[in-house]
């Protein structure tokens, strides 16, 4: 697991970014719910789509665990992996949980 000893994840934003990370942070919470509920029937194409983008996008915004977990997720997604994708999911949920913004 990538659990921090902290009880927070603190991230360092350059003011350029900070004003939407709040929507992004948004978004990935909200693909945590859609993924949880395309587990729930089965479907890894909507799991596999969400979860690629969050690999794509989580460095590019100072997240790299979302990068990370997102590619695990993807990969375990693609192979039709269940108790991988979950908890992957999981991971990702009490990451996005921890984290603590704090502008640079």
């Amino acid at each position: 697991s990538r659990e921090d000893v902290s009880a927070r994840d603190k991230v360092f934003l350059h003011p350029k970014l900070a004003a939407r990370i709040p929507a992004y942070l948004h978004n990935c919470r909200q693909g945590v719910i859609e993924m949880r509920e395309a587990l729930d029937r089965i479907d890894f194409d909507v799991v596999t789509t969400l979860s690629h983008k969050m690999r794509g996008s989580g460095g590019a915004y100072g997240f790299q665990p979302i990068t990370d977990i997102g590619a695990a997720l993807e990969l375990a997604a693609a192979t039709a992996d269940e108790p991988s994708s979950r908890r992957s999911l999981v991971e990702l949920s009490s990451y996005l949980d921890r984290l603590d913004i704090a502008p640079v």
